[in-house]
């Protein structure tokens, strides 16, 4: 007690960080619980335990034995070799996304910093009232009304395709080579821009540099490589007020979190300018709403005066909003450009697949007779478009998979039980409060016990034959087609739906314009918060492929 009286302030709170740090690193040791009694991989460090192996951009190898060797269910180590529980269990998944996602929260603390109180950096009512003012603009109703936009941005990804790998020379056939990751992401983020912000970035006819575009394609691989110190997020955001936060982060040597703070900054700006510029143009009135892009019909606007007409209760704050424009680019951005990405090397690689996809294609749009487009709905009708599109989002989500965290002790239980350390069955897991669960999404859209022998396979056909049974019976808690892939509960994407229809737009103009080949660069696809491609493996994103005109625009 007298050592302690003698402390000043500041060194009794270094004390007490000390003991607390010291404790953090023995109580793995001290106090057991029943994670100790799973099987997992052997830890590599005393620091970050399997977090490098099972975070890092080649981690794939890892993952799939993780599921290959120690089933549905097992744990991995965290920091300090702090045990994860990892599962693609389907009853464990429902009722970490489902039946009791109030006990397993989703950790939204870097989302928050990095992109402000949007729909990912928000919880509990703060979340569901976001969430309640954005469902009505990814309504079936408001997409079918916004299709049309969709293929008008798409004719100029066509048209400035089209003229690249003819090189000036209408006549020249032999096509080209593009990287396709990037056609997509600009098209994705125009698609994103106009239908989701009323805003253009990209003129699509030119090569035109855009910061704000740059920080989105970055935002994501960027995370990965910040995943320790992310780690540290909250302790770092109780020391002291945002101003000196600020200044100690500047201070960091740290390359990878300078980066990331610089992508944080671009994306906050330009969502303030977004959102300044349509709340602007809302108190003009309608003729200013309706010279702008997208007359008033994009998610912002529509959200915007949903706001203005909302109770007090249920209303947003500006801050709020600003946070959606960011959230809103980046969740839709990389996830589907990369499956576009993915799909077009699958057809590639798959030339039969291709020419089936083309065929039903031309058919439909032959016997619409409404030039290359069809509607809403005869588009949403083309089986094996939607064959594909399934399978591809099936093999390869482009989030492989989600973390929760359980904010009390709870009882996990399991549709396959897990055979023990000391030798028991167990059928149901206690989990302790603070425990990080890691849903497995990748595992689970290829799990053989559901998906049959063949599940690491591409396929589309088994959507057209018919799912098996083990399908139906596991009752995978996800929105879409018994897929992880959207995830499931009241986190799930909002968007899904709209990243539906913008995949098969873009493939319906892109296969009735051109062929795509396997070019001999090896591309490989690297593990992030969003999976990406390169030519080999350490390359920046890309995704060449060769291009050849099938007819003119």
């Amino acid at each position: 007690m007298a050592l302690i009286d003698t402390l000043t302030v500041p060194q009794a709170v270094l004390a007490v960080a000390g003991l607390y740090f010291v404790w953090t690193l023995v109580r793995p040791f001290v106090v057991k619980t029943a994670l100790d009694n799973l099987a997992g991989p052997p830890s590599t460090s005393f620091l970050t335990g399997n977090i490098t192996q099972f975070a890092s951009r080649h981690s794939w190898d890892f993952r799939g034995e993780l599921a290959r060797v120690y089933g549905r269910t097992s744990v991995i180590h965290g920091l300090f070799n702090k045990k994860w529980l990892i599962t693609h269990d389907p009853k464990a998944l429902h009722h970490i996304f489902i039946k009791e996602q109030d006990v397993y929260g989703e950790p939204i603390l870097s989302m928050r910093v990095l992109l402000g109180p949007g729909l990912l950096g928000t919880e509990g009512d703060q979340h569901r009232r976001q969430r309640k003012m954005l469902n009505p603009v990814f309504s079936t109703k408001h997409l079918r009304e916004m299709t049309p936009l969709f293929y008008e941005i798409i004719h100029k990804t066509r048209d400035a395709m089209m003229s690249r790998v003819r090189g000036g020379d209408q006549s020249e056939k032999s096509g080209a080579e593009l990287d396709m990751l990037s056609w997509m992401g600009r098209t994705t983020l125009e698609v994103l821009g106009q239908a989701g912000l009323g805003y253009s970035f990209d003129p699509l006819t030119e090569d035109v540099a855009d910061e704000f575009a740059s920080a989105v394609k970055s935002f994501f691989p960027q995370l990965i490589k910040s995943v320790i110190p992310r780690i540290f997020l909250p302790i770092a955001v109780k020391l002291g007020p945002a101003s000196f936060r600020r200044r100690v982060v500047d201070m960091l040597p740290s390359p990878n979190i300078q980066r990331m703070k610089d992508i944080s900054d671009i994306l906050h700006a330009r969502s303030v300018q977004i959102f300044n510029e349509k709340k602007a143009a809302l108190a003009r009135g309608d003729d200013a709403i309706k010279h702008q892009i997208g007359e008033g019909r994009d998610i912002m606007s529509i959200l915007l005066r949903a706001n203005m007409m909302a109770s007090a209760e249920d209303r947003l704050s500006d801050e709020e909003l600003i946070g959606q424009v960011s959230t809103m680019i980046l969740a839709g951005m990389d996830t589907t450009a990369n499956s576009l990405a993915r799909i077009l090397e699958r057809l590639a690689e798959y030339p039969e697949v291709q020419e089936k996809l083309r065929a039903e294609i031309l058919a439909a749009v032959e016997a619409e007779g409404h030039g290359d487009t069809l509607d809403f709905d005869r588009l949403m009708e083309l089986s094996y478009l939607d064959a594909v599109c399934r399978e591809t989002l099936r093999l390869h989500p482009g989030v492989a998979f989600t973390f929760r965290d359980a904010e009390r002790d709870a009882v996990l239980p399991l549709i396959t039980p897990v055979r023990a350390l000391d030798g028991t069955l167990l059928s149901a897991i206690p989990v302790p409060k603070g425990t990080r669960v890691v849903g497995d999404v990748h595992a689970c859209n290829r799990d053989p016990v559901t998906w049959g022998p063949d599940a690491d396979k591409w396929r589309p056909e088994r959507w057209i034959n018919g799912l098996p049974k083990s399908v139906e019976d596991a009752h995978i808690p996800g929105v879409y087609s018994h897929l992880m892939t959207f995830i499931g509960g009241s986190r799930a994407c909002i968007g899904f739906k709209f990243a539906q229809v913008e995949i098969k737009t873009v493939l319906l103009i892109m296969l009735q314009s051109f062929k795509f080949e396997l070019t001999e660069k090896p591309i490989v696809w690297n593990f992030a918060s969003v999976q990406y491609p390169t030519v080999g493996m350490e390359s920046e994103p890309e995704m060449p492929l060769k291009v050849s005109p099938l007819c003119g625009p």
